[in-house]
């Protein structure tokens, strides 16, 4: 057998790796934070943690199949581990989600989600913004009425979702009689 044809060990996969240390370390901070929970004594085995103690479990483990992954080559194959990084993807993809932040106070919900999916679509390569549009508005009705109508959780209100409330409102209370 020549040399040629083994393989080299595998590499330390710094950036998976560097993924695997972060969701360990946020498994950490909702360990201590869980911690920080005031439990009462009237709560027999579920309270207030259970939910996010399993979270931190599954973050605990998954960041440890990162850890191991890294430690032995990663899981991208060679090919695309010489891919260069697309840079202005990845900061078109940052501004679909900065400009969500930024705009879910004073656009509302909806209106947020839909332009953080079309930057996010484009700095995927999408270039047809109007489908876009309107699978954003689909999804983002669907999640602001799951979230507000379903489950009573305010998700932020804007325009867009207070003339449709009042649409529904009215169709409601017209059914009702």
């Amino acid at each position: 057998m020549s040399t040629s044809d083994q393989q080299a060990p595998p590499r330390l996969a710094v950036p998976e790796l560097l993924i695997g240390v972060g969701l360990l370390a946020c498994a950490g901070a909702v360990a201590w934070q869980t911690l920080a929970i005031p439990v009462s004594p009237l709560y027999s085995k579920v309270g207030p943690t259970v939910f996010p103690y399993i979270t931190m479990a599954g973050m605990m483990i998954l960041s440890l199949l990162l850890i191991i992954a890294a430690l032995r080559g990663g899981w991208q194959p060679e090919d695309e581990k010489e891919t260069p990084t697309d840079w202005k993807a990845m900061g078109i993809v940052a501004l679909g989600l900065i400009a969500n932040l930024v705009l879910i106070q004073p656009l509302g919900f909806t209106a947020a989600s839909i332009i953080m999916f079309v930057l996010i679509c484009h700095g995927f390569g999408s270039r047809r913004p109007l489908r876009d549009v309107l699978l954003g508005l689909i999804l983002a009705l669907a999640a602001y009425f799951g979230f507000a109508r379903a489950l009573g959780v305010n998700i932020g209100a804007g325009f867009i979702e207070n003339q449709l409330n009042a649409i529904v409102d009215s169709v409601v209370a017209m059914l009702r009689g």
